[in-house]
């Protein structure tokens, strides 16, 4: 057992991203989960829990009994507080929060985790003067559980961006890049048309490819900040509810033809550095192929092509799944050491 598992965790928020989480948790055995906020009723929790429409039912033994969830036997307390300083973390022994709402991304909104008895937060989105923005396989050797209290997950597309980066700078040198995430569309999109602040996203996103914005730009600033002004990135969302895909364009500081790039990333990915977080594929597939990858990337090796100095790479991601597999590995990274410090401190004899 690993120092994590003897770490209470808990998560605020039961949508799309927390309630994977809560799969992925259970599914590897890596986390305690103690105790959730949300403030559906229990009984739409535990539903939604078992079924999925994108990612099947869940093979897990999940029930309510007394306002609380019973997931293959294991009772996890469940509360409704809005405001998070209200969530009784201490009383159930949540030492690390995950936040999943997408509401309290920045230092005060996290924070407030911390005055309810947590001692760690991981905010799941790109966060705002938060200790750190962790991206693992990139630069999760950066956490210091002495100075990070409150970390970001950065964001889905950023998880799957980052790494084909830092790979890339490492093999050849990045000197200019461009991304288009072509993306699933999300819960902060109309379903059907109605007002939204981004007029854009105001329309059924379920009839029409819809250009808007994306952070991983900005969100690099905080993971590699050295390739950050380098690369800038759009976004269009597209009529599919899961799989995401990263559309790279790179300007390689040492040339490499389509074969020597191909093999020399090929390479890259099996490599125990990045084979946890990146994939390669020689494949024919398409989008709904990559449900349930548990990778930040996957390569298309049939797309790659370079000339020269220009790298064209199609990366696909899961940005559900795959994302909330980060968010495990991450928090089990920052769990780690408050369990280390338990069994140190349970193991030191005391004088009478």
């Amino acid at each position: 057992m690993s120092n994590a598992n003897s770490v209470g965790i808990g998560i605020n928020g039961l949508g799309r991203i927390g309630r994977l989480l809560i799969r992925r948790a259970f599914d590897k055995g890596d986390l305690d989960i103690r105790a959730v906020n949300a403030t559906h009723p229990v009984e739409s929790v535990a539903h939604l829990l078992r079924y999925d429409t994108v990612h099947g039912r869940w093979n897990a033994d999940v029930r309510c009994d007394g306002g609380d969830l019973i997931i293959n036997g294991k009772r996890v307390a469940v509360t409704a507080e809005r405001d998070p300083a209200a969530i009784p973390w201490g009383r159930h022994g949540c030492a690390v929060v995950l936040d999943a709402t997408g509401k309290f991304t920045d230092r005060e909104g996290a924070s407030k985790h911390l005055a309810a008895g947590a001692e760690r937060v991981v905010v799941t989105a790109p966060g705002k003067n938060l200790d750190l923005t962790v991206v693992m396989g990139v630069n999760d050797g950066r956490f210091d559980p002495d100075l990070h209290r409150l970390v970001s997950a950065a964001s889905c597309t950023t998880n799957c961006a980052a790494p084909l980066l830092h790979m890339i700078d490492g093999l050849f040198g990045v000197e200019r890049g461009w991304i288009t995430t072509v993306h699933a569309y999300t819960n902060d999109q109309n379903h059907m048309d109605n007002p939204h602040k981004d007029l854009r996203r105001a329309r059924a996103c379920t009839q029409s490819i819809v250009p808007t914005t994306t952070g991983v730009g900005k969100a690099l600033a905080g993971v590699l900040p050295h390739l950050a002004p380098l690369v800038e990135g759009v976004s269009v969302r597209v009529p599919v509810p899961n799989v995401s895909l990263a559309d790279m364009t790179i300007e390689l500081r040492t040339p490499a033809t389509t074969e020597e790039a191909a093999n020399a990333l090929r390479t890259a990915s099996a490599s125990p550095a990045f084979a946890p977080y990146v994939g390669w594929s020689d494949e024919p597939l398409v989008s709904s192929d990559y449900i349930g990858s548990d990778k930040s990337a996957t390569i298309d090796g049939l797309s790659l092509a370079s000339a020269g100095r220009q790298l064209k790479l199609l990366a696909w991601y899961d940005n559900e799944w795959g994302y909330a597999c980060r968010v495990v590995d991450a928090a089990k990274m920052i769990a780690g050491p408050i369990g280390a410090a338990a069994v140190w401190t349970e193991a030191v004899p005391v004088n009478n």
